[in-house]
């Protein structure tokens, strides 16, 4: 009988075989890929199944946030010769744990965080791994202009040739061409390196500026089109030729003919059909002869006298049931629970540093978040905003 059993296990396909196994083939991602963040550096795929699990499991979930909360406090805890490096490994570990970023994931308020802390340090201004936080902070805003004006004024990574092709492919992206091009220009002066690769991207954006003989640029004068019906605008050609039968026009409009006399007004001459009108028409030219005295001119605003003490205002009884509020009645303020939670754990907690309070509570770092990506510089000081 052992026999039998033996061999009826023997003679399953492979693919029963796996499903009874109930073992793990490091494809589970695939149900989920559309919500997958890419990477260039890639992605680890065990690392990935985990994160992609824990939308239905809520013990993953809670165990990544506190790994997260675990390498925050080694960043505070680091007593070594880079600081920088907590920061980066914790940058690298958020980006894998959390594939479809957003704000849950808290990536851009650590951005900003690690940015911010060493933005004046002399060491790390010329710090490659320094200046790739900083344009990978700029992709999460909505205007990443303001950040690379920030790193131009403070002197943040302009020997290394990656930040002249990413200030340029952004400025670019707003069809603003020639300004690209002097920032192209700019690092191939200051010699950027690796130069090559900046002469390289320069040599692309030349053929495709070169491909697009009508791109606009920020000084054209696109925005000065007069408009059609329903916003549509005017060809370059239309353009040109209104704008040649609109100064032809003034021209003729300006040029004085000679052949008639100008003519001048005078008031003394009285039109001749005033004098064929009859008698009772010319009293009614000039009507206000006598204005009359003051009391006359202004009885319109003369009030009428009444007698104030005739009208009562009813009074409501306080005792009365129509369902009025009594002196003793209040209004009950609401107090959010949760927000009074949080407030109690504050407290409790101790001192704490920013980062780990921001990161407290999820609606705080959604806002937070939200915040950063409209105005990246909101916590810098004013001295270090470009001007």
């Amino acid at each position: 009988m052992e026999e039998e059993t033996h061999t009826e296990v023997q003679s399953l396909d492979p693919e029963t075989d796996f499903l009874l196994s109930n073992r793990k083939t490091g494809t589970e991602w695939e149900l989920f890929k559309e919500n997958v963040r890419p990477l260039k550096r890639g992605r680890k795929v065990e690392i990935l199944n985990d994160s992609l699990k824990s939308h239905n499991d809520n013990r993953l979930k809670k165990s990544l946030l506190e790994h997260r909360r675990r390498l925050i406090e080694a960043i505070d805890e680091y007593k070594g010769d880079d600081p920088l490096q907590p920061w980066l490994e914790c940058i690298k570990w958020v980006q894998e744990a959390f594939p479809p970023g957003g704000d849950h994931s808290g990536l851009v308020v650590i951005y900003e965080q690690c940015v911010r802390t060493f933005w004046h340090s002399d060491i790390y201004k010329d710090d490659l791994r320094y200046l790739k936080v900083w344009l990978e902070y700029a992709e999460n805003c909505v205007d990443a202009e303001t950040i690379y004006s920030f790193l131009d004024a403070n002197e943040i990574g302009k020997s290394h040739a990656v930040y002249y092709i990413s200030y340029a492919l952004h400025i670019e992206s707003k069809n603003k061409v020639k300004r690209a091009d002097e920032i192209y220009n700019l690092g191939i002066s200051r010699n950027a390196q690796p130069v090559e690769k900046l002469k390289d991207a320069y040599r692309k954006f030349f053929a495709r500026s070169m491909r697009k003989p009508n791109a606009t640029d920020e000084d054209s004068m696109e925005k000065c089109l007069p408009t059609r019906s329903f916003g549509t605008v005017l060809s370059r050609g239309d353009n040109r030729m209104h704008t040649t039968e609109n100064s032809d026009l003034v021209k003729k409009n300006l040029k004085p003919n000679r052949s008639r006399p100008l003519a001048i007004l005078n008031d003394n001459v009285v039109d001749v059909p005033l004098h064929h009108e009859p008698d009772t028409s010319k009293t009614h030219l000039n009507p206000w002869r006598a204005l009359g005295s003051r009391a006359e001119r202004i009885k319109e605003n003369n009030p009428i006298p009444t007698k104030w003490t005739s009208y009562k205002v009813p009074q409501r009884r306080l005792g009365s049931t129509t369902g009025g509020a009594t002196p003793s009645s209040c209004i009950e303020v609401f107090v959010d629970e949760d927000c009074e939670e949080m407030n109690e754990t504050k407290v409790e907690g101790g001192k704490s540093s920013a980062l780990q309070a921001r990161h407290g509570d999820g609606r705080d770092l959604k806002k937070e978040t939200e915040l950063l990506r409209e105005n990246p510089l909101r916590n810098f000081p004013l001295n270090s905003l470009p001007r």
